[in-house]
């Protein structure tokens, strides 16, 4: 649709889970597993930036959507209150789509996950 060739089916030599780590060029990202808006969802943790990538998870003001399958929004809720609001309020993230925000003014403010700021 696109113009990209079809991509190539392919098994993964390794799974991502809570607690490992992805090295990019110098960079360490730590892995933090974020289920709900898919299982496997997985959120990047940059300590030394103190910077997240969420994907789909959380967005300013709203959160991924649970309507797919095996998609869960008492999953995802969980997932952001222990493992996402578990940093700093002033971690940064960046989302699959939309503006950046803070962990702290998503847990003031989210209408979805919020008030527990």
């Amino acid at each position: 649709m696109f113009g990209f060739p079809a991509a190539k089916i392919f098994t993964p030599d390794q799974w991502l889970e809570q607690g490992d780590t992805v090295e990019v060029g110098s960079e360490i990202l730590e892995v933090l597993h974020c289920p709900g808006h898919t299982p496997g969802h997985v959120v990047f943790y940059h300590r030394g930036s103190d910077l997240l990538v969420v994907g789909d998870v959380l967005f300013q003001g709203s959160i991924g959507r649970t309507d797919f399958p095996k998609g869960d929004f008492d999953t995802l809720a969980k997932s952001i209150r222990s493992k996402l609001w578990a940093l700093a309020d002033e971690t940064k993230f960046i989302p699959g789509h939309g503006p950046m925000s803070t962990i702290g003014h998503e847990k003031a403010n989210n209408p979805f996950v919020g008030g527990y700021g």
